[in-house]
């Protein structure tokens, strides 16, 4: 039977411990926001997607109710009027398109992320 030879030819120096550990916050720092990215895409698409639907739904509701009770569609057409295009948090305007856009962002975040991640593991 051959003996196997498992060492690596290179000695352990400091450099290629301060290397790996680089490498390996690297790995964890962009694996981390992949993950983040991952979970608050759909999220934001969804949001952004029900938020520009509900208006054009809420109309549509109104206009199907106009030949209705008149109480009926002044309520419909109150709730309708009640959905805002844009919601204002501190110095952020939140609308649709805007969530909808943000979504697309994270999902290219996420595709980036995970290539660094890949490359990061691969150097390690």
């Amino acid at each position: 039977m051959v003996p196997i030879d498992i060492a690596e030819s290179r000695p352990f120096t400091l450099m290629r411990l301060l290397r790996t550990a680089i490498w390996a916050v690297v790995h964890f720092a962009f694996y981390f926001v992949q993950q983040v990215a991952e979970l608050m895409a759909p999220f934001l698409l969804i949001l952004g997607a029900g938020w520009a639907i509900l208006p054009k739904a809420m109309d549509a509701v109104t206009r199907t109710t106009s030949t209705a009770d008149p109480q009926t569609h002044d309520i419909i057409a109150h709730v309708s009027g009640a959905v805002p295009t844009q919601i204002v948090v501190g110095s952020h305007v939140l609308t649709a398109g805007g969530l909808i856009f943000d979504g697309f962002l994270l999902m290219a975040v996420a595709a980036a992320g995970s290539t660094v991640a890949a490359l990061a593991a691969r150097e390690m």
